[in-house]
């Protein structure tokens, strides 16, 4: 399915998201932090660019896009090899930020090579000693980590963390006689608030952003983000080996390198389905599942502000009982939709079939556990 790499060099800083609650009594300075900028942001740039050409308006249906991933911007080899989230089968020390074990899907049981060659000891009656499942839980392993493509299903892969900082900075507007921010008295008698928080973000001058692409994008400056800072885009071809491992059958086993948003308008899952009248009937069989907490999933586009979810998060591990197609081949009525009507002077066709599928939610790679 997909073609095309496209990298993204800031020139300058970029910027994450604002503190969720600020105001002169609360000021909270991270708390909604979101970098690096999803897949969404990607399209955008997309529509920019294509909308404007009647020729060209037509591949917007098609468009697929997944991220965010990084890499290094050395040369080609090292940008074709980006980093994406590391499976939870992966246990992270927090000191060494390295692998120091890995759980397989033994007996219905998620253990260590260690804790698999206990249980065969056990059944040979050498041990007496009960086995205690240890599945990673948080506070005891790094999470929000990285690994190689090239290093997809390693034993030990090579573990990196987030390749940039938050440098935040506050934007007070202050009132012209005075030294305190300003508050506005707006006409239905409610007050705004003269504090805006920046988290900009500093990337790695080593470092560049990474998405995935089915169309081309033009080579060039563009306003990339909400913020629209100016960043430096390229495309390349996607390598061969990517395009095979990202073509490859599922299986029964794999993981999620992007959030994946599955349910209706009300809930959501943590697994795809379909809402038959008042009961949500899972697609899958699952057998086994490692998993983080959800994250929260909202995004904008064309000046509307999507509907608030919950997605599970990259790196959640999903063992099932029967195989799985590749990614590509999952069905668009899987992922939920914005809009099933467009909105004025907007083209219907596009708005009907584009689903969260269309930014590369919960992209999917192989992965043995047993």
């Amino acid at each position: 399915m997909f073609q095309y790499l496209i990298t993204i060099d800031p020139l300058g800083l970029l910027y994450g998201s604002a503190g969720r609650f600020l105001s002169p009594d609360n000021l909270v300075g991270r708390s909604g932090d979101s970098f690096p900028p999803r897949a969404m942001a990607i399209g955008g740039l997309f529509a920019h660019t294509l909308s404007n050409d009647p020729q060209k308006k037509e591949k917007l249906e098609n468009l697929v896009v997944a991220g965010a991933f990084w890499a290094y911007n050395k040369n080609y080899q090292t940008i074709q090899n980006f980093y994406v989230p590391t499976p939870q089968i992966y246990l992270v020390d927090k000191e060494t930020k390295q692998v120091s074990d890995r759980l397989f899907w033994y007996e219905k049981k998620w253990l260590t090579p260690a804790q698999i060659q206990k249980e065969k000891d056990k059944a040979e009656g050498k041990v007496e000693a009960p086995i205690e499942e240890d599945t990673g839980a948080e506070g005891k392993f790094e999470s929000g980590t990285w690994m190689a493509i090239a290093e997809w299903g390693d034993e030990r892969p090579k573990i990196e963390t987030n390749p940039w900082k938050f440098l935040p900075h506050l934007h007070p507007q202050l009132c012209d006689d005075e030294r305190r921010p300003r508050i506005e008295k707006r006409s239905d008698g409610t007050t705004k608030g003269g504090l805006f928080l920046e988290n900009a973000v500093q990337l790695d001058p080593e470092v560049c952003l990474v998405y995935l692409s089915t169309e081309k994008l033009e080579d060039g400056w563009y306003r990339f983000g909400g913020e629209g800072h100016m960043v430096e885009v390229k495309c390349h071809d996607l390598s061969e080996a990517n395009k095979k491992l990202f073509n490859q059958p599922l299986g029964k086993s794999f993981a999620l390198i992007t959030p994946a948003v599955w349910g209706s308008n009300n809930f959501s899952y943590r697994e795809p389905g379909q809402q038959v009248n008042d009961t949500w009937q899972n697609a899958w069989e699952v057998e086994a599942m490692l998993i983080d907490r959800p994250r929260p999933f909202r995004y904008r586009r064309g000046g509307h502000l999507s509907r608030g979810r919950y997605a599970v998060p990259a790196g959640t591990v999903y063992v099932l009982e029967k195989e799985e197609k590749p990614w590509s081949e999952w069905p668009e009525d899987w992922f939920p939709s914005d809009r099933d009507k467009p909105t004025k002077g907007g083209d219907p066709k596009t708005f009907k079939k584009l689903t969260l599928k269309n930014w590369g939610c919960g992209l999917a790679l192989p992965l043995t556990v047993s």
